[in-house]
């Protein structure tokens, strides 16, 4: 039987069997969608996962057809965590820890994989993913200055390939994924626990201190990130008010033009 850990919220299922441990994102109701204690357990998991004394590789996943969408937008209170109070001074996100573990963290993306989600899939040390898996960066069409995306989506994908996903919000497949070089592993739906399996167990074959030293230098190819700029535009900027409120009325926000406007959720 695996080993379960609690990881400060019930919206991820933390087991360990082993040599493998597996965080997996479980909020079906709301598809997924992360709230703060969320993204601050997946920091917890990496930080658990780098705690034990055998090595141990951590792989992070969803349920159903969503891996991740990003943050909770509609102004859900469940599940909050104290730490959004100052987020400045307190970054309760996940994404440098997922960068800088040194334990492996695989992601096995099983679907929808978007904002705070593909962050997450792109700084895994390797995202193995579902042919079914899609992949948006929808930030700037809910009015929110994602600094992040900006700092780490230009190294990872190209210039021109990070203002295509950025400035246009579009949907991309996971062929489309694999040739542009957002992740390099699609897999079949069925094999898809396997093969991160398979990956993780490659990677902690490796020796941890020399990868560790490989990992930092691959890791000094992204940018860092404005967090003050991305926090006044989230929690002072009326865009991201407006945004947010707008994709909690299933509605297009007030800045589209009215002949743009479908009425419907961007």
């Amino acid at each position: 039987m695996p080993e379960t850990y609690d990881v400060g919220t019930k919206f991820l299922r933390f087991e360990r069997e082993g040599h493998i441990a597996w965080c997996t994102i479980e909020r079906p109701a709301s598809r997924n969608a992360l709230t703060p204690a969320m993204y601050y357990g997946i920091k917890k998991a990496v930080d658990l996962v780098n705690s034990f004394d055998e090595p141990t590789a951590l792989i992070l996943t969803g349920v159903d057809d969503v891996f991740a969408p990003g943050g909770e937008l509609r102004g859900s209170t469940e599940d909050a965590h104290p730490g959004m109070d100052y987020l400045v001074s307190n970054d309760i996100t996940p994404f440098e820890e997922v960068r800088h573990s040194y334990a492996p963290v695989v992601s096995a993306v099983n679907g929808i994989c978007q904002g705070g989600g593909l962050l997450i899939a792109m700084l895994s040390d390797v995202a193995v993913c579902s042919e079914k898996a899609t992949f948006r960066a929808p930030e700037l069409l809910r009015g929110i200055a994602d600094t992040g995306y900006a700092a780490y989506l230009p190294p990872h994908i190209g210039v021109a390939a990070a203002r295509d996903m950025l400035l246009t919000g579009r949907k991309v497949t996971a062929r489309e994924a694999l040739e542009m070089g957002l992740i390099t592993r699609v897999v079949k739906h069925a094999d898809l626990r396997s093969e991160a399996v398979a990956v993780a167990e490659s990677i902690l074959k490796t020796a941890p201190e020399a990868r560790m030293h490989v990992k930092r230098i691959i890791n000094d190819n992204y940018g860092h990130p404005d967090r003050m700029s991305m926090y006044w535009s989230l929690f002072r900027g009326t865009e991201a008010r407006e945004g947010m409120q707008a994709f909690a009325e299933k509605r297009s926000p007030a800045w589209v033009p009215k002949k743009l406007d479908t009425g419907k959720r961007l």
